[in-house]
């Protein structure tokens, strides 16, 4: 007798005290994030859709999701690993971007574990991506644990393992943030601090051209608080720029990546990572996208840190 078990996209929720996040095995998508501002009132400050159809049917520019294997950009689709040269879908042309065509963000994961209860919730997410997939060599194993360790932190744990050849991983959460809530217009009053002191310059495609640049006199010095809105207007097109992390402020093992702050809602957002570098994105190509409870999105809508 064969039984045959399809995975079905799902939502599943974590809650401690007052915050609540709802995450989906669809991308490992996080599809709403409730915290309470400084009066109490709960906000879903992550941009998003009701219903998974819209991330299904590719609507969503990545909201919410994990992307792989390689995050960001690919110069023309093409890189070499010993001395083999492997060529990638081109879906954001001249470049692949996020992993191609169908990356992490457009795949079921299965669900390893979900501790609903206790003092920790959390979930973990699995995903097998095989040799050759978007044209990347080898299969690798992806684990992704997302959990609630305070009532005023999420924390996300991702792990890739590669299973019998070499291959490039660059994972990234890929949520886009309005700490005055979801549906409350554009993030340019919102102030955020960098500690990093360059940022990799980028050519005309959004690819860095290797070097490295000091933010110093420039509209990318987030080293002291500002305004996203203050300077945004001097990059042309917006923020979509990596910045290199400081090695400042340390927390178990974890650099200080940004300090996202609402004026409105005195919502702040403080994020912590051991990765080398975060690319800050003002959602510059977001345009009028139907989002939850009918919210529009336009550009500037969210903001990532990458």
């Amino acid at each position: 007798m064969a039984e045959h078990h399809e995975i079905e996209p799902e939502v599943f929720e974590l809650t401690k005290d007052k915050i609540t996040v709802k995450i989906s095995n669809w991308g490992a998508t996080i599809t709403s994030l409730l915290v309470p501002d400084a009066h109490g009132n709960l906000d879903d400050v992550v941009l998003g859709f009701d219903s998974m159809e819209p991330y299904i049917k590719g609507m969503a520019p990545y909201f919410g999701c994990i992307v792989g294997r390689v995050a960001n950009r690919i110069k023309d689709g093409k890189f070499t690993l010993n001395g083999m040269e492997y060529s990638l879908p081109i879906n954001k042309p001249p470049n692949s971007l996020h992993g191609g065509r169908k990356g992490f963000d457009k795949v079921l994961w299965e669900i390893a574990e979900y501790n609903k209860n206790g003092e920790n919730p959390s979930i973990t997410f699995r995903y097998h991506s095989k040799d050759g997939e978007e044209g990347y060599p080898g299969d690798v194993s992806v684990t992704a644990t997302y959990s609630l360790p305070s009532s005023t932190s999420l924390k996300l744990e991702m792990e890739a393992v590669p299973q019998n050849k070499a291959t490039p991983i660059s994972l990234a959460q890929h949520t886009y943030w309005n700490l005055a809530g979801h549906n409350s217009g554009n993030i340019l009053e919102h102030s955020i601090q960098i500690p990093a002191s360059q940022i990799t310059p980028v050519d005309a495609n959004t690819v860095p051209t290797g070097e490295i640049m000091p933010v110093k006199g420039t509209p990318f010095d987030f080293l002291k608080e500002n305004k996203i809105g203050s300077r945004i207007h001097e990059v042309p097109g917006g923020y979509d720029h990596n910045y290199v992390l400081d090695c400042g402020e340390e927390r178990s093992g974890l650099r200080h990546a940004a300090r996202l702050k609402d004026p409105s809602s005195s919502r702040v957002l403080n994020i912590w990572t051991d990765a080398p570098g975060m690319q800050f994105y003002t959602g510059n190509y977001v345009n009028g996208i139907v989002g939850k409870g009918g919210a529009v999105y336009g550009k500037h809508a969210g903001l990532c840190l990458e």
